[in-house]
């Protein structure tokens, strides 16, 4: 008999979430009966049938009227069903996104057949409403607004922007590793000592002086920020675009060649070795094309148009990103190859030098009993143990997603109130975890120690707020 029983659980099966469907409508553009095909402006999947896409957009249009009677000034932004979960949010007045995620399912066989159970409860709505409203800023980035695009040329002309972007975008939509680091949308920041700080600030100002059509600039080292110039919103979302997007995309082939007889940081060989990763393959190719792909900054104010060039040494990798107002020539790229190349290399060995002490530092612990994902709200800045390497379809956590979604859970609480606060839960799983919220900035520690008491994990995590943010203050 428990063999029985045991071969019958060995046989139910785990389904992640799903996307069901993806559209964007807006009321005001079929306002008349007969005309609602004219308020869909996108909808995923397209082979969907006409009057199912209706039906969809009007339930949603029926579920916003609805919720707004009650709340005029919030507006729905989840429904739960039992098979599936929508997510709704309006980015611009009267233009509704609208996300359809399908609910984890365990399949279990009953007498030979398959039988579903949803699992109504295992979604985070503020994980995924983060990833809807990233979809927006995504957009935004590359497109400017839904509004700038209606005025360039109509409806017409938003439907096939929405259209040639989201048919990419949302093959890139991972959901079954979504989690708190995109409620976050955090940036990982390079820790470097004064003096290697202002060195960076003066090649920085010096480029953009002999440059002049550089107007902001960007520099990462090995997916961490150090420095930049746009304003946190429209770096935030370029940060998430260049390191789960273009780098892993131009890492493979390098990795290959890591170890070529190039080695810039041996002294006396200032030979740099660079290129574009966006425009020109080729400079010594006059026939080589010179494309440049456009973003949109600062859209709520000023609304400015950029090209991002993102030029590259290939070794210890540093990235130079930088977005200029008009389009870049093929002399331009020339000349930025020949100032910032070898500046790169010399920089490059101090930032290389400098990661090794941090990596020495924090080696030097033995594997701790913790692990902890910190965020701060004023400058995005974000760091996790517990994920390991993004690569461009997946973030992967090292811990159960149970536990995961027990600091979603957390998260939601925090945003409920403005104090600080403390929230400490004990697993069913032998493992303690601790959220704390302070002036901003917030942090949740998962502890895997057996038998201790509430006075000893605090202890715990009063020592890892010693030794790993020594310098930021946490209020008890």
């Amino acid at each position: 008999l428990r063999m029985a029983a045991a071969g019958a659980a060995g046989q139910e099966k785990q389904l992640a979430p799903t996307l069901l469907s993806f559209f964007i409508y807006n009321p005001k553009l079929g306002p008349k009966e007969g005309e609602e095909e004219k308020k869909i402006l996108f909808y995923h999947p397209n082979e969907v049938e006409k009057n199912e896409k209706i039906r969809n957009v009007g339930l949603c249009e029926a579920i916003v009227q609805f919720t707004r009677t009650f709340s005029p000034t919030k507006p729905a932004k989840s429904l739960h069903t039992q098979k599936n979960r929508q997510f709704f949010h309006e980015p611009e007045e009267n233009f509704w996104m609208v996300m359809v995620v399908r609910n984890p399912i365990i399949e279990k066989h009953k007498d030979g057949k398959p039988v579903y159970e949803y699992q109504e409860e295992e979604l985070l709505d503020k994980v995924y409403s983060s990833v809807l409203q990233q979809c927006y800023s995504m957009y935004k980035l590359f497109n400017g607004t839904f509004l700038r695009a209606m005025e360039d040329g109509g409806v017409k002309m938003l439907k096939e922007r929405l259209e040639k972007f989201f048919h990419r975008y949302l093959q890139t939509l991972h959901l079954q590793s979504c989690d708190l680091l995109d409620v976050f949308c955090g940036i990982s920041f390079f820790p470097l000592d004064k003096m290697t700080y202002l060195k960076i600030q003066s090649f920085i100002n010096r480029m953009e002086e002999s440059l002049n059509i550089v107007k902001y600039t960007a520099f990462l080292y090995n997916d961490q920020l150090i420095w930049s110039g746009l304003e946190q919103d429209d770096m935030r979302i370029l940060y998430k675009y260049l390191t789960t997007s273009l780098f892993p995309r131009h890492m493979e082939p390098e990795l290959a060649g890591r170890d070529s007889p190039i080695r810039a940081e041996m002294p006396g060989n200032l030979q740099h070795y660079g290129r574009f990763l966006t425009g020109p393959l080729n400079l010594n190719d006059p026939e080589t094309k010179c494309r440049f792909p456009k973003i949109f900054v600062n859209t709520d104010d000023t609304y400015e148009e950029l090209h991002l060039i993102v030029y590259k040494r290939i070794s210890p990798l540093p990235f130079l990103c930088l977005t200029a107002s008009i389009p870049p020539t093929l002399e331009f790229c020339r000349k930025l190859d020949s100032i910032v190349g070898p500046q790169l290399t010399v920089l490059a060995s101090d930032i290389c030098e400098q990661y090794n002490i941090n990596k020495r530092i924090s080696g030097a612990e033995k594997e701790p009993q913790f692990k902890f994902i910190y965020f701060n709200h004023m400058n995005l800045a974000e760091k996790s143990t517990i994920h390991m390497r993004k690569t461009p379809s997946v973030s992967l956590a090292s811990v159960h997603p149970d536990l995961m979604k027990i600091l979603g859970d957390i998260n939601s609480d925090f945003s409920r109130v403005d104090e600080d606060e403390e929230i400490i839960v004990k697993a069913m799983s032998d493992y303690w975890v601790v959220g704390k919220k302070s002036d901003q900035r917030e942090l949740y520690v998962i502890l895997n120690q057996k038998n201790v008491n509430l006075i000893e994990v605090n202890e715990e995590v009063k020592k890892l707020c010693a030794t790993q943010f020594n310098n930021i203050f946490f209020l008890d």
